[in-house]
Formats: C-alpha cells, sequence, structure tokens
C-alpha cells in the first residue's frame, strides 16, 4: 500500500500546481487551448482558415486561366479576384455614373455602372488615394467586411443556439459555395455584414440603431426592401404577441419608422438615377439590360421572371412545375422546427428576402450569389452534433464551392455564365 499512497500524495500537489496554471494544460493540449480562446479568437481562425483553403483553390484555378477580357494568361491573386462585376465597381470608383445612358441599339439602354451601388467602390476608392491598387484595395476590403460579418453572424446565432452550434454556422458560412465573393473584388460582404448587424439590432430590439445600417446597406447591395417587409412582419407578430410579449408605445413608433426608413431607402437609389440621368426608369432598365442575354428586352412585371426563367431553362411544363416545387419547398423548409429554434425574425427575413427575389429576379448563373443573404439559415444546419456529420457538410461545402469557381468565375472565353 505504501507505493499507492506516495503516488496519490505526489500527484496531489501536481493536480494543484496544474489548477493554479492552467496555461501548462494549454500548451500541452490543442483541444484545451481551442476551448479556452475567445469567442472571437475562434471566429477570426476559423475565417482566416476558410479564406486560406479558397485561396488555394482560386490560386490552382488562376494557373489554369488563358487570356481573357480582364487578365492575361495565369494571372496573379489580386487580378484573378477582379473579374466580372469587378471591374464595374472599378468603373464607378474612377469615372463614377454616367449622366446619359448607353443605347447600343439605339432603343434599349444597355449594361452601365447604374446597376452599382456606390459605398463599396467607394470604400476602396479610399484605399486606393492611400497608393494601393484597386486590385488589392478591392480585396482588402471585401476580406475585411466578411470578417465582420462572420463576427456580427456569431452574436447573432449565440441568441439562439448554444456556443458549438453557432461556432458551426460560422464555419458553413465561411465554406459555403459562395464564400470565395468575400475575397473577391465584389460588394456581397459588406453587404453580410450590414444584414448580420440588422438583423442582430432587430433580434435585440434596438430599433434606432437600424436607421444609419439601413441606410448603408440601401448603398452597398439591394436588400432594404426585404429587410422593410421583414420589419412589418416583426410589427405584426410583435402586436399579435403584446399580451404575452409587451409591445410599448415607443417600441411600436420605432419599429414601424424603421420600416417606413427601410422601404424609402430601398427605393432612394432608384430616384438616385432619376435625379442624375432625367430618366425615372434609369435604374430598373439598366437591370433588365443583364436579363436580355437570356429573354430579350422586356417591361419588368413583378413574379413573373422566376418563370420566364424556369421556361428558358427547362421549357413547359417543366419549367413552371420547378419554380412551384422549389416555392414548396423551401416553404416547408422555413416552416421546420430546425428554423423555427434560430427565432421568428430570421424566418421573417427569409420570408421577405424570398418574396423580394421572387418578385424581380431573374434567375440566371448569378442565382447562387444572390441566394446568398438567406446565410443566416444556416444555423438550421449547424443544429446536428454528429462529428461524421459536421465533418461531411463541411467537406460537400468545399467540394460545392470548387464547383461554383469552375462554373462562374473562371472565363473560356465564351463564357455566359458571370457569378
Amino acid at each position: 500500500m505504501e507505493p499507492e499512497t506516495q503516488g496519490t500524495a505526489a500527484s496531489a500537489p501536481a493536480r494543484r500546481e496544474r489548477e493554479l496554471d492552467p496555461f501548462r494544460v494549454t500548451r500541452a493540449s490543442p483541444r484545451v487551448r481551442w476551448r479556452l480562446l475567445p469567442w472571437w479568437a475562434k471566429v477570426v481562425l476559423v475565417y482566416a482558415a476558410a479564406r486560406a483553403v479558397t485561396t488555394v483553390f482560386v490560386l490552382l484555378l488562376a494557373n489554369e486561366q488563358g487570356p481573357n477580357s480582364w487578365t492575361g494568361a495565369r494571372p496573379g491573386y489580386f487580378e484573378y479576384a477582379n473579374l466580372w462585376d469587378a471591374r464595374w465597381y472599378q468603373i464607378v470608383a474612377l469615372g463614377g455614373y454616367p449622366r446619359e445612358l448607353p443605347y447600343p441599339d439605339g432603343v434599349h439602354v444597355g449594361e452601365n455602372a447604374w446597376a452599382f451601388l456606390p459605398l463599396y467602390p467607394g470604400l476602396a476608392g479610399v484605399l486606393t488615394w492611400l497608393s494601393i491598387p484597386w486590385n488589392v484595395a478591392s480585396v482588402v476590403i471585401a476580406v475585411a467586411a466578411g470578417l465582420g460579418a462572420a463576427l456580427v453572424f456569431h452574436r447573432l446565432m449565440s441568441r439562439f443556439l448554444e456556443p458549438d452550434r453557432a461556432l458551426f454556422a460560422v464555419v458553413l458560412f465561411c465554406v459555403a459555395p459562395v464564400s470565395p465573393i468575400m475575397q473577391f473584388g465584389y460588394a456581397e460582404s459588406l453587404g453580410f455584414l450590414w444584414l448580420a448587424l440588422a438583423l442582430l439590432l432587430l433580434v435585440e430590439r434596438r430599433y434606432a440603431w437600424l436607421f444609419p445600417v439601413v441606410l448603408a446597406w440601401s448603398f452597398t447591395r439591394p436588400g432594404a426592401l426585404a429587410f422593410a417587409l421583414a420589419l412589418v412582419l416583426h410589427w405584426a407578430w410583435r402586436w399579435i404577441r403584446r399580451g404575452r410579449d409587451p409591445f410599448p408605445v415607443r417600441d411600436r413608433v420605432l419599429a414601424a419608422s424603421a420600416a417606413v426608413f427601410a422601404g424609402l431607402s430601398g427605393l432612394a437609389w432608384i430616384g438616385v438615377a432619376w435625379w442624375a440621368t432625367g430618366d425615372l426608369h434609369a435604374y430598373t432598365d439598366t437591370e433588365l439590360a443583364w436579363r436580355s442575354a437570356y429573354i430579350g428586352y422586356r417591361e419588368l412585371v413583378p413574379f413573373t421572371a422566376w418563370f420566364q426563367s424556369g421556361d428558358w431553362w427547362l421549357g413547359q411544363p417543366l419549367g413552371t412545375i420547378a419554380v412551384v416545387a422549389l416555392i414548396v419547398g423551401f416553404s416547408l423548409f422555413l416552416a421546420s422546427p430546425a428554423v423555427g429554434r434560430l427565432g421568428a425574425d430570421i424566418r421573417f427575413w427569409s420570408i421577405a428576402y424570398a418574396v423580394y427575389l421572387l418578385a424581380v429576379f431573374f434567375p440566371q448563373s448569378s442565382t447562387f450569389r444572390i441566394l446568398a443573404p438567406l446565410f443566416p439559415l444556416l444555423g438550421a444546419l449547424a443544429l446536428p452534433r454528429a462529428r461524421w456529420y459536421r465533418w461531411s457538410l463541411v467537406v460537400l461545402l468545399l467540394v460545392l464551392q470548387v464547383g461554383w469557381l469552375l462554373i462562374c468565375w473562371g472565363v473560356d472565353g465564351r463564357d455566359w455564365t458571370p457569378p
């Protein structure tokens, strides 16, 4: 018994030493080290790791890229990250917006800079004023905004999910199929940041702070109109439940005012384009120019574009059946208990944004990117804790990320699939 007693006595001081010096354990155990990190450090590391993996994908594809309208063969990373619409943002930063709309065929408005909102190119332009090249500046703003979006998204998910699930939702956000857009010369990641902030403020019922966030959002990416509808649904929900959850007059006024403000902000760019060009339809006609390559020039009739697209891609009756099936499937997903775990406001946003897209968007190769503002729903996919599920889902999303890059980002000389 004596050796055992001595071992026990000898181990007690060691245990006390480990308790007094947790960093000694941390140095010996990466898992414990990870658990001791603050939440924001975990998010930063997840985001950095995801962007590093994507950078490898991008560099491999850039090495196979041939000469095209934007670059020579085998472009460097920053050059390759500024294809497609990134050049429109550069045009805005360098030359602003046209006072006279282009009419390539003498009848219809052609593609022009009015389709691209000014806040993102303005921020990147500030960096170029500091002598940072545009190709680098555009990526720096996108990456920084993406990190901000990931941090705010974690706080949003933490309102509804346990810490490990909230963090896994961030992992899914960072490795999602279109997540490379957060390190390209696009405004998406800045839009994600404003959206995540707006939803967090809405969930926390800090309505007054919504005004500057929505205003910034409305000059970054379209979506403020959809958020106005989400605010209307939020107001109605609080009114119906006011007996169980008080809805004081101050909150009623602020929430209603925020809804009206979001609606006006969502229409503001249409007014700016009208004022600058003298054409009330300057913005909408500019947007319609991008779908003319598919179905020709047509008037903007709400809630018809998805069916027009279904007909163009699949013909009839399969095109209509596919659109109806998508609507039904998405509705069932929103009604699921998993989405219910995320609270009413995320469901309201998802409904509002889906209705907005159904009303105005023509589905084509940009569809995956345009659907990205539904990223709060990733929280529903983060619920299962099984390791096989989580690793399998991450691998699947990375594979889809490569697929998106192959289909939408690289240019083959005859490419009609812009991201």
